[in-house]
């Protein structure tokens, strides 16, 4: 691997001679593999750059590269990380190696830090392993999967937070297969129908005028049915956004598949992405609402958002007996009176409300946050949404009624008890 900076003469990168363009074609692949979604556009611009000669130092590469590669916040310690591992620094390298190769016992808080920081280990090194070790591998999986559960079943199960690049890739393509059942309500509204159970007295009369008023034929009709508007709520701040990544997957798949489904993002602020998930390719419309989104993985204002929601969208959305689906832990960093307020305003507007928290993921969960108090009395149903299962059940949910296992009530009792 060529670095542009290991000696005095590559100074200047005015001819981009040498591997150097190879290396930034296979930089961009490792990040894209990494989670960092780079196109070829953005390749061909790092490439342009490193031509232009105006890059001098190591710094000067460094932030043209990222000036390049980073679209979000959240995306800049994953390019640091890769940008000095792949142009030679060997501590952090030995430290990914390290982090790759051995498997090592953590809590859950610390396994959701380090989860970008794994991804990127697999990126630079899963495809240059040996055919021996693959082979070895094998055979351990053979030998120690006689009394386990499939692979199948247990990426289902698995946490996304906790999940490979492998896994997220085969999850989201799961999420893409993912049987999306359809439900529909009567409405007061009438159609026409040849064999209904109510007499259209106003075409039959019409009929009659027509025929002179000799014969009467009775027309008839039927009570309309119709899927109820469905409006999504999701958080992205950074202790929901590696749930909200994969969400965004399901709701791409729902609203493409349904009519009449809104979605908005929130975290500081709130941003309606509806018109970017409409695009049919799933890639340009993850892509449109990066760009459309300012505040990812950054503080959480729910009450603040909830609020400019029903202040400015509630009457556009929330019509003909619509449902609604929050995505959100409940932590809030403002005072809940202003959440609870907004959220005893929207129940009344909406048919029901389904909260989706991935906090529910940890057993033993308690109502003790004070914006998770303050949101559970206008709840009709209490979801988890950390894996495959549990959006699954959620796809299954939304054809059906409330159940009893999902009643917030019971969380309020545990956390009383």
């Amino acid at each position: 691997m060529q670095n542009p900076f290991s000696s005095p003469a590559n100074q200047n990168l005015r001819p981009l001679s040498g591997k150097l363009a190879e290396n930034i074609m296979h930089f961009a692949r490792v990040l894209r593999e990494a989670g960092i979604p780079v196109g070829p556009g953005a390749v061909i611009d790092a490439l342009d750059a490193a031509m232009s000669g105006s890059l001098r130092t190591r710094d000067d590469f460094y932030w043209t590269l990222h000036a390049v590669f980073v679209k979000r916040r959240d995306q800049r310690e994953l390019f640091d990380q890769a940008f000095h591992v792949f142009w030679k620094k060997p501590k952090m390298l030995e430290q990914l190696m390290q982090l790759f190769f051995h498997s090592i016992t953590r809590d859950a808080g610390e396994k959701a830090k380090q989860a970008g920081f794994r991804r990127l280990a697999e990126a630079m090194f899963d495809k240059h392993e040996s055919q021996s070790q693959k082979r070895e591998k094998k055979d351990d999986i053979e030998v120690d999967a006689t009394m386990t559960a499939s692979a199948d079943e247990v990426l289902r199960k698995k946490d996304f937070e906790q999940m490979t690049v492998a896994e997220q890739a085969q999850a989201r393509q799961a999420i893409a297969r993912l049987r999306l059942h359809r439900t529909e309500v009567m409405t007061r509204r009438y159609r026409q129908s040849l064999k209904g159970p109510a007499i259209d007295m106003r075409r039959t009369l019409k009929g009659s005028l027509r025929a002179g008023g000799h014969f009467i034929d009775l027309e008839r009709r039927e009570k309309q049915w119709h899927e109820p508007p469905l409006v999504v709520l999701c958080d992205i701040s950074g202790s929901c956004s590696n749930y909200s990544r994969m969400f965004l997957h399901f709701l791409h798949a729902l609203t493409n598949d349904r009519d009449r489904v809104s979605v908005f993002l929130f975290g500081t602020r709130l941003t309606n992405i509806t018109r970017e998930l409409r695009r049919r390719d799933i890639d340009e419309a993850m892509a449109k609402v990066s760009s459309a989104v300012k505040d990812w993985s950054g503080g959480t204002r729910i009450g603040t958002s909830l609020k400019e929601f029903n202040y400015h969208w509630s009457r556009r959305v929330l019509t003909q007996g619509a449902h609604v689906m929050i995505m959100t832990d409940g932590l809030d960093r403002e005072d809940t009176t202003t959440l609870e307020h907004e959220m005893e305003r929207l129940r009344r507007q909406t048919k029901r409300v389904i909260w989706l928290n991935p906090l529910l993921r940890f057993d033993g969960f308690k109502a003790l946050a004070g914006g998770v108090r303050a949101m559970m009395p206008y709840v009709d149903e209490f979801r988890p949404v950390h894996s495959l299962d549990s959006l699954r059940d959620l796809a299954a949910a939304l054809a059906g009624p409330p159940t009893a296992e999902h009643d917030p009530r019971k969380w309020l009792k545990q956390t009383l008890h």
